[in-house]
């Protein structure tokens, strides 16, 4: 009925006869095409600002994440293109062949962008969400939306060249070996994703080392084809997202998800200091509160066996048994960290010896804060050593120091 009224119009305008059908053709492809614009025109500035205020007005944040990844906008573009599809192959479904091809071509295009922002929208609500146990899922997606656009190029090749997809298929298997060398590092790191997701390795928000990359921080993004990490010193380390696979790397989630951080530090006694403790010594560590009931049970113990053993004590001071300076100087660090409000009482917990070296006997303190903050873990270790610093003097002990210039000095003053 339109294509009558448009032949007769013409007609009217002195067209010639031979020349109607071509001047009907265009004249209904230009309705078409200003149809399909006012279309989208309406949608654009109606219809999405509707859903745009809708989404601003609920509290749930999946309809925002479409919006901001412009799902609802992409997907507003196939309307026009499928208007203008439908109406060229009814009202014209002789001509324009090649225009129907292109048109069915930009479909799937915007089609796949559309399915794209949708899987962006995902990635980008799930990394969000304050669920410390989420896995990355973004090099899943990012996975996903290669084999959708390689999926979309093949189908849209065999739309505009009038083929089956299927021996597109063929020819790009064909190219197999071209094709792994030229996306070797998107094939490397879409296993590597996968690997990571499924064994949990690593995940946003994880501090992670990883030396040979200079890394040292929190991950902040994990990608197909890179890792970002962003260091203590604020700089961003990027990594191959293979090599969180074919290297090692320190995760520390570990501690994080644990009761307690460790402190593992030594102090290294003088042993020329180390003697056993005499009764005025005793009577002095009987003074201290948290020795106090320590030294009266280990005395008791010890008097105790030497008595049964008939052990002369007065021929030499080694034997029977005695105790140490050093010995009750650990006896004290345990009591003095068992009694420590920031020190995890049900974690390992060792107050020992290494071996001795030239640098003298060193002590290990080897146990865990109940407070896993930088900063909070860093000023508990301090305010423990500086407590154990200051108290070693009280036990007739020595830390050992190399000789500084200032020691050198009063030496040299000593002997003129």
């Amino acid at each position: 009925m339109l294509k009558a009224m448009i032949e007769r119009i013409l007609i009217t305008r002195g067209v010639a006869e031979n020349q109607i059908e071509d001047a009907v053709v265009i004249v209904l492809l230009a309705l078409i095409t200003i149809s399909a614009l006012i279309v989208y025109w309406l949608l654009r500035n109606y219809l999405l600002k509707i859903i745009h205020k809708i989404t601003l007005k609920t509290t749930n944040q999946w309809d925002d994440a479409l919006m901001n990844a412009g799902v609802f906008h992409r997907f507003l573009r196939l309307i026009p293109l499928t208007f203008i599809s439908i109406c060229i192959d009814r009202s014209m479904p002789d001509h324009f062949t090649m225009l129907k091809r292109i048109i069915f071509a930009v479909i799937i295009l915007n089609g796949t962008r559309a399915i794209e922002a949708f899987l962006n929208a995902i990635s980008e609500v799930y990394h969000k969400s304050r669920n410390h146990n989420r896995k990355p899922i973004r090099p899943l997606i990012q996975s996903l939306i290669i084999v959708l656009y390689l999926f979309s190029g093949i189908f849209i090749i065999s739309v505009l060249l009038n083929k089956e997809p299927w021996h597109l298929f063929g020819l790009l298997g064909g190219l197999t070996a071209i094709t792994m060398l030229v996306f070797k590092d998107t094939i490397l790191g879409f296993v590597a994703g996968i690997q990571l997701s499924a064994n949990d390795m690593v995940r946003e928000g994880d501090w992670i080392e990883m030396p040979k990359y200079g890394a040292d921080g929190d991950v902040i993004e994990v990608t197909i084809n890179t890792v970002k990490v962003r260091n203590w010193d604020k700089t961003i380390s990027t990594i191959p997202t293979y090599a969180l696979i074919s290297d090692s790397f320190k995760n520390w989630r570990g501690m994080s998800e644990s009761a307690g951080r460790r402190i593992k530090r030594s102090i290294c006694i003088d042993m020329n200091t180390v003697r056993f403790a005499d009764e005025a010594m005793l009577e002095r560590f009987r003074q201290m509160e948290l020795l106090k009931d320590y030294i009266e049970k280990r005395q008791s113990e010890i008097d105790h066996a030497n008595k049964e053993g008939k052990i002369d004590l007065s021929a030499t001071i080694v034997n029977g048994r005695r105790q140490t300076n050093l010995g009750i100087f650990r006896a004290y660090l345990t009591e003095y960290l068992h009694n420590h409000p920031k020190i995890h009482s049900k974690m390992t917990f060792l107050i020992r010896h290494l071996q001795p070296t030239a640098q003298g006997l060193p002590i290990e303190i080897y146990v865990f804060s109940n407070d896993k903050e930088w900063a909070n873990y860093e000023a508990i270790q301090a305010d423990i050593f500086d407590h154990i610093l200051a108290t070693v003097p009280e036990f007739d002990l020595k830390i050992y120091q190399q000789p500084s210039g200032s020691d050198v000095t009063a030496l040299i003053s000593s002997n003129t």
